[in-house]
């Protein structure tokens, strides 16, 4: 629904979208990761960044009874396959995902 959201986003039909997340206790952190993939167009990350920013905004009210000093963010775009640019992969050290 990112193209509802955001202003010249066009609506895709994606394919598969997958969430995980994970907690590191001794941080206090919680990590989000979404993952989207489609056939086609361009404009897929707009939907994990949008899926990720959301999810973290939820995760922020369900938590704000405990501690409204919570931070919200970074979010980054790690890696994108396809398109005009072929792949782009950013490196994120702390990420428990990183490749």
């Amino acid at each position: 629904r990112t193209g509802d959201l955001i202003p010249l986003a066009h609506p895709l039909v994606l394919d598969a979208v997958t969430v995980a997340q994970h907690w590191d206790p001794e941080l206090r952190r919680a990590w989000l990761r979404v993952e989207v993939a489609l056939e086609g167009r361009t404009g897929v990350e707009m939907e994990a960044l949008t899926g990720v920013s959301l999810g973290l905004l939820v995760l922020y009210d369900m938590l704000k009874a405990v501690n409204h000093r919570m931070e919200v963010g970074p979010v980054r775009l790690l890696l994108k396959e396809g398109g005009r640019r072929g792949r782009i992969l950013e490196s994120w050290p702390d990420c428990p995902w990183q490749e």
